[in-house]
């Protein structure tokens, strides 16, 4: 060993790079028990890596001196949960959320014209389509994935080669960079230096960032799924404007009942996924001097939003939003008999008298169309401005005479 330039002798270098390579194959996981909760560097992992690797590699190398070399616990921890977090993003959970977003999509061409009671507050408001409901969701989806991809420059900024504080001390001039390129060349990431080493390796600020981008994501689907089982519920005594696939019973006592099972899936998982940056904004806040030391926390919950985004996400693709069938005939009934569609008699007769049509017609359960004609207003004035298609579409029809 060339302690001076921190160089390895041949043999040693290429038996501990077999042994890596058997560790990262999976085939040694069982000499792994260190938990997660650990001392906050990850030092213990890390220790057990380098443990494992020198015993695999043989006589002569040193978990410290050889496995370790050029190292410390403090950059090369926080530089595995970096390339775990961007594979992991990058490979998984965006063309998960792609695939949901396609699915939505298709779903908004599908039901471009299918006029339906808009609602607002809970109440009935204007008319919508329900393909611009579903073209809203499938928006959602994209700009949260955008958010994502938006973190990841950051989060592929490894602090690898500052060692112990950020220094370099120890290390090879050339390790970092060397090692970042082998990394980039297997993984097919672009993986990047840190924008300063002192920065990278006390604050792991791109983490909770990436955190807060995934919350986002988890908040936005949960809106998707509250919306999409709410318009499912009933048959006779919900919304009753979509009928969603069946995936299992209902219930273990009501005979033919159907749960909205993927979107409490994808419900749950939300909770659990802003409970998870809750957790890491807390820990990435303990970045005091030179260490951030809750790395294990946050290294687990980061993976764990991910992991239960990208299966939440394609769960609900595939088994929910592809099976949606709309229930065309209740989204017309809600559609003509919202009183919100009185809206669109505002240029003609005023808000007040609009008022006044809309609150009788509520009170004795008729149309909007019978009292406005009972209250004086025209059929030619109705039919142009009680037109549901033209009101989706924003089309506000001057007053006539």
């Amino acid at each position: 060993m060339n302690g001076e330039l921190g160089l390895l002798e041949e043999d040693v270098a290429e038996r501990i790079a077999t042994a890596a390579d058997e560790v990262a194959e999976g085939k040694h996981d069982d000499q792994f028990p260190i938990d997660v909760f650990q001392t906050g560097s990850g030092t213990s992992s890390n220790m057990n890596a380098n443990e494992v690797i020198a015993n695999l590699a043989g006589e002569g190398v040193h978990p410290n001196d050889h496995v370790n070399m050029g190292q410390s616990t403090n950059d090369v921890f926080p530089s595995a949960i970096h390339l775990a977090a961007l594979s992991e993003a990058t490979d998984s959970l965006l063309p998960a959320l792609e695939r949901l977003a396609s699915a939505l999509s298709a779903k908004a061409d599908e039901f471009a014209d299918l006029v339906k009671a808009g609602r607002t507050h809970l109440m009935d408001a204007v008319p919508v389509t329900l393909g611009q409901e579903f073209a809203g969701y499938a928006t959602q989806v994209r700009l949260g994935a955008e958010r994502v991809a938006d973190a990841l420059p950051r989060v592929a900024q490894i602090p690898l080669g500052g060692t112990a504080a950020g220094t370099g001390l120890n290390t090879h001039p050339e390790f970092a960079a060397r090692v970042r390129a082998r990394l980039s060349e297997a993984t097919g990431l672009e993986i990047e230096p840190p924008a300063d080493p002192f920065e990278a390796q006390a604050a792991r600020d791109a983490l909770v960032e990436l955190s807060g981008a995934l919350k986002v994501v988890a908040v936005s689907l949960t809106k998707i799924a509250n919306d999409i089982a709410l318009m499912g519920s009933g048959p006779r005594t919900g919304l009753g404007e979509l009928s969603l696939p069946e995936l299992q019973k209902g219930s273990s006592i009501m005979p033919g009942k159907v749960n909205p099972v993927a979107c409490e899936i994808v419900l749950q998982v939300a909770a659990q996924v802003i409970g998870d940056d809750v957790a890491i904004t807390i820990a990435g806040s303990q970045g005091n001097f030179e260490l951030n030391v809750r790395m294990p926390i946050i290294a687990r919950n980061v993976l764990e939003q991910i992991k239960l985004l990208s299966y939440a996400s394609l769960a609900f693709a595939e088994r929910c939003v592809e099976g949606i069938e709309a229930n065309v005939e209740v989204l017309q009934r809600n559609a003509e008999s919202t009183p919100a569609i009185a809206t669109a008699l505002n240029p003609y007769i005023g808000y007040d008298k609009a008022t006044e049509i809309v609150r009788e017609a509520v009170a004795s359960k008729r149309t909007i169309r019978e009292v406005a004609l009972e209250k004086g207003v025209d059929e030619e004035t109705l039919d142009k401005a009680l037109d549901l298609k033209a009101m989706t579409r924003g089309v506000k029809p001057a007053p006539t005479g």
